[in-house]
């Protein structure tokens, strides 16, 4: 069994707005990217090019489809990654000492050097985050890109995680919640942030900013009748389209 730290000095971790996110995928493709040409690389890809590819994943995104009484139908995208708990399972459960919370910063990490690929921290974590490397034969899950976050060679606004910094919808923050002054505990704090599965209890440092309501709004019925293609660029170019 490994311990996990009594207390950690800082609480790094993301903090998502799901309001915002439009499920591009970016941010998984991005961390991929910087993940798999970095310290815990190479991410494992099987049959990237065939009918059936799969292969490991730091972040993966959900697509779901709800709608609230009095609100419009809509799709909700959830990213989802290792949520860097505070009592992590997947740490007390490992049987090497192969995952670790740090006590400096919080992050959960794998040392693959030690771990066995035993799938107990896989079974342990009840939000899905770890992923086997079937060529390795060990665990492997999001690091917060902890190369990157602390590398001073990289400009000091650039020192988040890769997923963050390519968002283009500005959905993903990153910072210390630790700090009630942080940029990430003071949206938390405005915008009535939400942990995953809390009934778990296993204090997840990531946290969620959940969609806010939307109102009907009347639509107008658009006269996209011209005559020429002159008169067709014309409108287009004077975003002129209420007939």
């Amino acid at each position: 069994m490994t311990c996990l730290p009594e207390k950690t000095d800082k609480k790094l971790g993301l903090l998502i707005d799901l309001n915002i996110c439009v499920g591009c995928h970016a941010c998984a493709v991005s961390c991929k990217e910087w993940n798999t040409s970095g310290i815990t690389g190479p991410m494992e890809d099987l049959k990237p090019y065939g009918d059936d590819p799969s292969g490991v994943w730091y972040n993966r995104i959900h697509s779901y489809e709800f709608k609230k009484e009095d609100e419009i139908d809509r799709t909700v995208y959830f990213p989802k990654s290792c949520l860097h708990c505070e009592d992590a399972p997947c740490v007390t459960v490992c049987p090497t000492g192969a995952s670790l919370k740090r006590s400096e910063d919080g992050i959960v990490l794998v040392n693959p050097d030690v771990c066995i690929g035993c799938k107990l921290c896989s079974w342990a974590c009840p939000y899905g985050a770890r992923e086997y490397d079937t060529t390795g034969g060990v665990m492997q899950k999001c690091t917060l890109c902890v190369d990157k976050i602390y590398d001073e060679t990289v400009s000091e606004e650039r020192r988040v995680p890769s997923c963050v910094s390519t968002c283009p919808a500005g959905a993903r923050h990153f910072g210390d919640f630790a700090d009630p002054e942080s940029n990430v505990s003071q949206l938390a704090a405005e915008n009535d942030a939400r942990d995953l599965f809390p009934e778990m209890e296993t204090k997840p440092v990531n946290q969620y900013l959940p969609p806010r309501k939307r109102e009907h709004h009347e639509s107008k019925k658009l006269d996209h009748k011209v005559s020429t293609v002159k008169d067709a660029l014309v409108k287009w170019a004077k975003l002129d389209f209420t007939g």
